[in-house]
C-alpha cells in the first residue's frame, strides 16, 4: 500500500508539467484528443413583439473533434453532451444536440410564459411592473480544465434566471479514465468504508481554511445549515490533490456561495485503494 501511494503521488507530481510544457506532453496523452466549441447567443421575445420580454440562451460547448481513436472521440462527446445538456441529447452529434437543445429552450419560454403574460397585461396596470418576472436567461458553458495521459477533466458551468429574488448558478465536474472509458467516482479511489475518515479531513480542512478550531464554529458561520458535509461525488482531480465542489445550497446558503474544499494527495493517501491508478507510468 505504501509503495503504490508513494508511486501515485510521483506520478501526479511529474504531470504536473502539463501545466508548462504542452509540446511534448500532447502526443502521449490518451487519444490524443483535439477539441473545438460550439457557441450560441439566441435572444427571442414574447408574441416576436421586441416591446416585450425576451430570454437569453448562451451556450458554449466543448467537444471532442479529433483522436487518434474515433471510439474515444464519439463516446467522450456522448458524455460530454449528457454533462452540458442533459441525458436526452446524449445520442445526439453535437451540432444536432445544440440545435435541438436550443429550439427547446425557446419554444418552452413562449409556451409556458405567453398564455401567462397575457393574464397579466390584463390584471395589472403597470407593465414595467412584471417584464423582469418574465426575462429569462440561461448561460452554459462547458470546458476541459485537465487533460493529461489517462485523465480528463470536464467543467461544466451552468446559470439561469427565471424571474423571482435571484438566479441559480451551479458547477459540475466529470472526471473521464480514458484508458477504460468511463467517469471516475469515489469508490474508484478509495478503500472500503473511506466515507468517515474522509469526512473528517473535509471538516478539518474547511476548520484550517476559515481559521476556527471546531465545527461548532464553522455550523455558526452558516456551514452544513442546508446539508452535510460529506464527501460529494462532484469533485476534479488534479496533480495537486482532489478537490470537492458544493454548489450554493448543498451545504451553505446562497448568500455564502458555492464552497470547494482541496486535500492534497499526501493528506489523503492512506485512504487510497491499492487499485488506484490516475494515470499511467511517466516515462
Amino acid at each position: 500500500m505504501r509503495k503504490q501511494t508513494v508511486s501515485l503521488l510521483a506520478i501526479l507530481l511529474a504531470a504536473s508539467g502539463f501545466f508548462f510544457s504542452c509540446g511534448n506532453t500532447a502526443n502521449k496523452n490518451t487519444g490524443a484528443l483535439e477539441f473545438d466549441s460550439l457557441q450560441v447567443n439566441e435572444t427571442v421575445h414574447l408574441f416576436g413583439d421586441t416591446a416585450k420580454p425576451a430570454c437569453n440562451l448562451i451556450v458554449n460547448f466543448t467537444y471532442a473533434t479529433g483522436s487518434t481513436d474515433p471510439k474515444l472521440k464519439d463516446s467522450l462527446n456522448t458524455y460530454f453532451m449528457a454533462a452540458t445538456l442533459g441525458d436526452s441529447y446524449q445520442l445526439q452529434n453535437p451540432k444536432e444536440g445544440i440545435r435541438h437543445y436550443t429550439e427547446k429552450y425557446i419554444s418552452d419560454y413562449r409556451k409556458d410564459l405567453e398564455p401567462m403574460l397575457l393574464k397579466d397585461e390584463e390584471e395589472q396596470d403597470e407593465e414595467a411592473s412584471i417584464e423582469s418576472w418574465y426575462s429569462y436567461y440561461r448561460n452554459v458553458e462547458s470546458r476541459v480544465q485537465f487533460y493529461q495521459k489517462d485523465l480528463l477533466v470536464y467543467r461544466v458551468n451552468y446559470e439561469e434566471y427565471t424571474g423571482g429574488a435571484h438566479g441559480i448558478y451551479m458547477t459540475s465536474y466529470l472526471n473521464m479514465n480514458l484508458r477504460l472509458l468511463r467517469p471516475l467516482h469515489l469508490e474508484d479511489l478509495f478503500v472500503n468504508e473511506y466515507e468517515e475518515a474522509l469526512t473528517d479531513l473535509l471538516w478539518n480542512q474547511l476548520m484550517a481554511e476559515n481559521r476556527v478550531s471546531s465545527r461548532q464554529e464553522l455550523e455558526d458561520m452558516g456551514y452544513a445549515s442546508c446539508g452535510d458535509l460529506t464527501p460529494t461525488e462532484n469533485f476534479y482531480l488534479s496533480p495537486a490533490g482532489i478537490t470537492f465542489y458544493y454548489n450554493v445550497y448543498d451545504i451553505a446558503p446562497y448568500a455564502m456561495g458555492p464552497t470547494e474544499i482541496s486535500l492534497p494527495w499526501e493528506m489523503v493517501h492512506y485512504l487510497l485503494s491499492d487499485d488506484t491508478n490516475i494515470m499511467p507510468s511517466v516515462e
